[in-house]
């Protein structure tokens, strides 16, 4: 009998390519979401429950009495979520999945790689203390109660419609038109960018695993590039190269304010992860898309339709300003 799992979420960069495997495996899926995403298909052969993660009673409402072998919260982001759905999915529930993120490590990071047991502490990012209190309740209601939860942990996951630099595609135009980008300090330090196909492999591994019940996990590529090498490799897939002028990150922060938390509480520190773990749930698998492949695809697929191509006019005249100073 195939596993019953229930998705909240369904259509992001990470859990749409979860999704698509999932059903491949033969998993009795169901999603519950809004119903309101035009940004992708519908997908094939699954249920659809319609509720807001955002709002618990609307969770509640929408789940009902329905019991499931699995459940993944792809939209959980405050505590206050994760505290709800201990209480919505207990005794409904043979394993509960909560995304958290790899930002939560702690900031700067003292010692690389990063493995599991690194602590969790980011005073930069709200998102990321926000993610570390929700673990924090999931860990506590583990051992208190027995709550069958599975923390993984993401870094930067994208896919053909995701743009590593903050900036979307503007990036890339700025790029074709001759123009300098901005890329942070001196663009040596090191990131990790993962394909959510590569992410899917792995994490289905996870589902309904009784190993890796009240345990954390990461996944990501072993590929380690630095943000010239990021922004070299965009370049050569739009078929220009790169003028990059090296702005400080506290610079562009004061410039750009939104950009600043994850920023200076992500972007701008070196990461490499150990994934042994994840490796050990799930043998044979590794990431095998390398960046200059996925930064093909994200080209690709932004040159098929010039509606992708949203240029912002205010961003690209600060980045004038900043590549000027």
């Amino acid at each position: 009998m195939a596993q019953r799992m229930l998705f909240i979420g369904g259509n992001g960069t990470i859990s749409s390519a979860v999704s698509a495997l999932a059903v491949e495996r033969g998993v009795d899926l169901t999603l519950l979401n809004r119903g309101t995403s035009t940004s992708r298909p519908p997908l094939e052969g699954t249920r659809h429950l319609v509720g807001d993660a955002s709002d618990s009673d609307s969770v509640r409402s929408a789940v009902g009495k329905l019991e499931f072998d699995v459940v993944v919260n792809f939209r959980s982001f405050l505590p206050s979520q994760v505290e709800a759905d201990v209480d919505i999915f207990t005794g409904k529930a043979g394993q509960y999945v909560y995304i958290s993120s790899a930002s939560a490590y702690q900031k700067p990071v003292a010692r690389l790689p990063i493995t599991e047991s690194t602590p969790l502490r980011n005073p930069f990012w709200e998102y990321s203390r926000n993610k570390i209190a929700s673990e924090d309740i999931l860990v506590a209601a583990y051992r208190q109660h027995g709550f069958p939860m599975t923390i993984v942990r993401p870094s930067h996951t994208y896919d053909m419609r995701s743009m590593p630099f903050d900036g979307g595609w503007t990036i890339i135009d700025r790029m074709r038109r001759g123009k300098p980008i901005v890329v942070a300090g001196d663009g040596t330090s090191l990131w990790v960018l993962t394909h959510h196909q590569d992410f899917a492999r792995a994490f289905i591994e996870l589902l309904g695993n009784q190993q890796t019940i009240g345990d954390a996990f990461h996944i990501t590529s072993d590929e380690v590039l630095t943000w010239n090498d990021i922004a070299r490799t965009l370049a050569r897939a739009a078929g220009v190269e790169a003028d990059i002028v090296h702005v400080a990150s506290e610079t562009i922060a004061e410039a750009i304010p939104p950009w600043g938390p994850y920023l200076i509480g992500d972007k701008a520190n070196s990461v490499i992860f150990d994934n042994s773990k994840i490796k050990a749930i799930a043998p044979g698998w590794r990431a095998t898309t390398p960046f200059w492949r996925g930064a093909q695809q994200i080209i690709e697929w932004h040159d098929e339709d010039p509606a992708r191509r949203a240029v912002d006019p205010a961003l690209d005249a600060t980045l004038d300003g900043l590549a000027r100073r």
